[in-house]
This record gives structure tokens, C-alpha cells and sequence, in this order.
């Protein structure tokens, strides 16, 4: 799991069946100061976040198993929305 800011939103008209009605949105990786550390990816939205909040990202099989249906085709989902975060 790691933190992030999510930076945008991605639109597919185009897509494989398991992401149909899912929100994708653009993350940034960051640390505890609010810094970049690597480059931005695409997670799968499961809590109705929006661009410029701080969130918290699950990769693999734990991103995979938070929806209800098989969801073979996610590798990144957005699981909580950060309140705040001390260091």
C-alpha cells in the first residue's frame, strides 16, 4: 500500500469487460513530506475520490479483491481517502 495524490482522471470507451463502470483516475506517488517518488500511474477508484485529495493505493491481488466481481484486469486500486497524515 502507498500514499498518493491523485493528479486527474482517465476516459476508455475502449476496455476490458471487468473495468466497465469503473472510475480510473491518475495518481502520484508520494512520501510523508508530500514529495514525488516515482513516476504517476492509473488505480481503479473504489471510494469516490477526487482530483487533488491524498489517498491511500493497494497494488496486486489486495487492489483486486476490493470489488464485488472478478476483477482480473485491475492492478492498482484507490482504498481510503487520507483525512491528514503526521510524520
Amino acid at each position: 500500500m502507498f500514499m498518493a495524490k491523485i493528479t486527474g482522471s482517465v476516459v476508455s470507451t475502449q476496455k476490458e469487460d471487468s473495468l466497465t463502470g469503473k472510475k480510473l483516475m491518475i495518481v502520484q506517488p508520494i512520501d510523508a513530506n508530500g514529495e514525488h517518488v516515482r513516476s504517476e500511474e492509473v488505480a481503479c477508484d473504489s471510494v469516490g475520490a477526487g482530483i487533488g485529495e491524498y489517498v491511500l493505493v493497494a497494488r496486486g491481488n489486495a487492489a483486486r479483491s476490493v470489488f464485488a466481481e472478478p476483477n482480473s484486469a485491475i492492478d492498482s486500486a484507490i482504498i481510503a481517502i487520507v483525512d491528514s497524515f503526521d510524520k
